[in-house]
């Protein structure tokens, strides 16, 4: 149900929270988590008017602080693996993409179960187009998603892929950069406090020399991680990743990492003395995102370089004090793969394309809705279909764009429909978390990241709905 005034939201709140110095007073948390809380996040992403939007968000996030949930940022966790505390494990980071409540509530739902804290909640540049999720609205789901399963202490949001384009830089540097940052002082302000920086783009390997061929990846690398720096709040450091290969694209390799790592490290020191550099490095070893499809549909399969990963995970960690290697385009893997990272020691591996072929391959999904998704889809996005590519593969390659052009009627589908599917996506991180060795590692986390509450201001959440 969507209010249609704010009065409305204070005679649900009743006797079960009420607004308090500028914070939330929960009175009663069982009743809060309840049908209340589900009336709030959807009024927090689909209601029209920006105050009731702004409001919904700004009780939601007050009460998360209230319950002892608190965004936080992953330094502290990544700082001590650097220095060989903690190991064992590998972050999976988790693009949401669709179905953002079902999906963040099987999450935190696994999380319990296994008595996991190390994970992430992600959300990449180029998603937040096209499933019409920003930040301040991503991170109320997430936060809502904690309260509704009983999570408590910290949760992890990153800011995935703030990849600089290419061919926009080449033709205006000042303008792509000028529009990276803003990105990322909306990612920050909507509370994002992991943020991956993508520079990869910018690596040219028609010039002479490593260095030479990574130098606009670490300089830009530099500028951005600097701005992170002046923005993150007090008392917070904000996780900071790199990238020295380009998904999709050619092999990563040991002389690469030094001349990134080595000449990025030397510049940041230069332009922000004692400014913390970045805590993880992701690499490319053979994936691409979303997988291959091949013409019936299907994935092919990957032939991915463990040997690599292992070495340049090794070489960041005891050379350079990161938290290891980061692998990209992981979730089409075979699920024998799986259980290889925490053995090789890669600190993060993302995870986004299954959980959407779940989504829209559940026996729970409505065909006639699929149907309307995919009719739309061929038509409104028919000129991005490439001459040799059937229908299946560009089906597979754009039904990820449905989860915003109805992103209302995701939100419409019924309580059966959603929740089953959340069971379903449940099993799945059961699987994730296990494999990655991520169980019992709530202990570590609290041990090594220090919780910093940063309490959200109405006013704030407000404009962000503008």
């Amino acid at each position: 149900m969507l209010f249609n005034h704010k009065d409305e939201i204070t005679r649900q709140l009743k006797n079960i929270a009420t607004q308090d110095n500028g914070g939330v007073k929960i009175e009663d948390a069982d009743k809060f988590r309840g049908d209340v809380l589900d009336q709030l996040v959807q009024n927090a992403v689909l209601n029209p008017s920006a105050e009731i939007k702004g409001l919904s968000r700004f009780l939601i996030k007050s009460a998360a602080l209230e319950l002892g949930i608190v965004n936080s940022s992953i330094q502290g966790l990544y700082e001590a693996r650097g220095r060989g505390e903690v190991k064992g494990f590998t972050v999976p980071a988790l693009n949401i993409r669709g179905m953002p409540y079902e999906l963040c509530r099987a999450i935190f739902r696994t999380a319990i179960k296994s008595n996991a804290g190390a994970f992430i909640f992600e959300l990449a540049k180029s998603e937040m187009s096209y499933t019409f999720q920003k930040p301040h609205e991503l991170s109320t789901v997430i936060l809502a998603a904690a309260i509704k399963e009983g999570f408590t202490g910290s949760v992890f949001i990153q800011g995935d892929h703030f990849q600089v384009n290419a061919k926009n830089y080449a033709q205006d540097p000042e303008k792509e950069i000028a529009g990276l940052k803003n990105l990322i002082q909306n990612g920050i302000a909507g509370g994002f406090y992991n943020i991956d920086i993508d520079t990869s783009t910018l690596v040219d390997l028609s010039k002479s020399g490593v260095v030479e061929q990574q130098r606009a990846n670490f300089e830009v690398g530099v500028e951005l991680t600097e701005y992170i720096r002046e923005l993150e709040p007090f008392g917070i450091t904000i996780s900071v990743g790199g990238e020295i290969g380009e998904v999709g694209k050619e092999n990563s390799n040991e002389q690469e990492l030094k001349a990134y790592l080595d000449n990025f490290n030397e510049l940041l020191e230069k332009a922000r003395p004692g400014a913390t550099t970045i805590s993880k490095i992701s690499i490319q070893t053979g994936t691409s995102h979303g997988g291959v499809p091949l013409p019936d549909g299907t994935v092919a399969e990957v032939n991915l370089d463990f040997d690599t990963l292992k070495k340049l995970s090794r070489i960041s960690r005891e050379s350079y004090g990161l938290a290891g290697a980061v692998q990209h385009g992981a979730s089409t893997l075979p699920q024998d793969m799986f259980y290889k990272f925490p053995e090789l020691e890669t600190a993060e591996i993302h995870l986004a394309t299954d959980f959407q072929n779940m989504i829209y391959g559940s026996v729970l999904f409505p065909s006639d809705f699929k149907e309307e998704i995919y009719t739309h889809l061929r038509e409104k996005f028919a000129n991005e279909k490439k001459s040799d590519q059937t229908d299946e593969q560009f089906i597979y390659k754009t039904r990820k764009k449905g989860f915003g052009e109805f992103k209302s009627e995701f939100w419409g589908l019924s309580t059966e429909i959603r929740e089953g599917i959340g069971k379903e996506l449940e099993t799945k991180m059961d699987f994730l978390f296990n494999k990655l060795a991520v169980q019992n590692t709530k202990d570590c986390v609290n041990k090594t990241v220090e919780l910093v509450p940063i309490r959200p201001k109405l006013e704030e959440e407000v404009t962000a709905c503008q």
